[in-house]
């Protein structure tokens, strides 16, 4: 008996302007399943009593590839990625109506590209005009990624090699940030050094795009200006990461511009650093996905309070959300090929338990905006850490731990300045 059919685009080519394009960045599930990154491709699972993996691609064109590069070609890419076999682009929708054809259901990314989406349909159409040669179109249409999804979560020895990787050249790069920071320098300047570091050890692209902010632009959560001018005595907070090899790092610090912290900042980047070490310790198998969050919640509470920036009990704080104004978001998030990467969170209405082979980020914060409640010595204080973690059998490993944190770690790393 035949069975399913799943048909996975790659991502579309995007204009930046006119006839020049972004630098191109492969569809996830694509590659996750194949390993090819060329844009104008098609995968096509065929399942059942004989299995394929067929690629459709663009072909081998020597003039193009004077102008573009080289392209793998169908043939080239069947042996190179092991398809069983390997057609031209243009070839695709003569080969979908055969091969859609008694197929039980049909998957593909559903409602990612409404203009796909309508050009399967219009296949399916045709393959169901075949219904009096007793042919059958796919009755069921669902969505791959449903499926993928709980895949991708898990890591194997490859992925984690690889995100083991991408951590240590992204922990190079904050380590070269901090030594290079000082006052009077943009934020686009110490940009320009986190991109030096991760394409000098093979990564050519940043994960997401770069936050750099000093000052008052900290306590803006996703800030990617990075064009202001770094005072003395401010904070700068980085969150950046490269992505190599199809996967990503996520990594944020932050650290006093002159290379000390004041008495004020101190006592906030503490507290925060200790609310990502009770999250981490909550990062283990068994706990659930938002054990960390709680963790770190009670801390960050509990010094807010200590802040005098909330008032009541700790219980009271949490239970109203008064401390929403200074950490408004969630302790972290899957990551893995996308920085923000796919898998449920909830399992039938519950966190879901946290296993060996998922990734996620501990990134708890604060941001303390000026108020009339707010101590002056307090205003633009925007703090967060952030660090890449495993779950393992015996527990955790935090990929991106060699980016120094600790205030005596920091303050080192910055007291000797070119």
């Amino acid at each position: 008996m035949r069975h399913g059919i799943a048909v996975i685009p790659t991502a579309p080519e995007v204009a930046r302007n006119a006839d020049t394009y972004y630098d191109y960045r492969h569809d996830s599930y694509l590659y996750y399943l194949s390993g090819f990154g060329e844009p104008e491709a098609v995968l096509v699972i065929v399942a059942g009593e004989s299995p394929q993996h067929i690629l459709f691609c663009r072909e081998k064109n020597p003039e193009r590839e004077v102008w573009d590069g080289f392209r793998f070609g169908p043939e080239a890419a069947r042996e190179a990625f092991g398809f069983d076999a390997a057609y031209p682009i243009a070839q695709l929708d003569e080969k979908l109506i055969e091969l859609m054809g008694d197929r039980t259901a049909l998957f593909c990314p559903l409602g990612a590209d409404a203009a796909f989406d309508a050009h399967l349909l219009g296949l399916r159409e045709t393959v169901k005009a075949k219904t009096r040669l007793g042919i059958h179109a796919p009755h069921e249409i669902r969505d791959v990624r449903d499926s993928l999804n709980e895949m991708r979560l898990f890591k194997d020895a490859h992925e984690i090699g690889l995100m083991r990787r991408a951590a240590t050249i992204s922990c190079g790069a904050h380590r070269r940030a901090m030594a290079f920071t000082r006052p009077g320098q943009f934020e686009y300047e110490v940009e320009a050094e986190l991109l030096h570091e991760f394409f000098r050890h093979g990564s050519r692209h940043p994960a997401y795009t770069s936050i750099v902010a000093g000052g008052a632009n900290a306590c803006t959560l996703h800030y990617v200006g990075n064009k202001a001018r770094l005072n003395d005595g401010e904070l700068l907070l980085i969150d950046a990461g490269c992505e190599l090899d199809g996967y990503a790092s996520d990594i944020t610090r932050t650290f006093p511009i002159n290379g000390k912290f004041s008495a004020a900042q101190k006592d906030v980047y503490e507290i925060v650093l200790a609310a990502q070490a009770a999250a981490i310790a909550e990062a283990a198998p068994g706990k659930l996905w938002n054990a960390p969050h709680d963790a770190a919640l009670r801390v960050l509470a509990q010094g807010l309070i200590d802040l005098k920036l909330c008032r009541g009990s700790l219980d009271a704080v949490i239970e109203t959300e008064s401390y929403k104004p200074f950490y408004m978001h969630r302790t972290g998030h899957w990551l893995g090929m996308d920085v923000h990467d796919v898998g449920e969170y909830k399992i039938g209405g519950q966190w879901r338990p946290l296993q060996p082979g998922m990734t996620l980020t501990v990134e708890p914060g604060c941001y303390i905006r000026p108020a009339d409640n707010v101590p002056r010595e307090l205003w633009n204080i925007g703090i967060r850490i952030e660090d890449d973690v495993l779950i393992t059998a015996g527990g955790n490993e935090v990929l991106t731990e060699s980016a120094p944190k600790t205030v005596r770690e920091i303050e080192e790393i910055m007291k000797n300045k070119p």
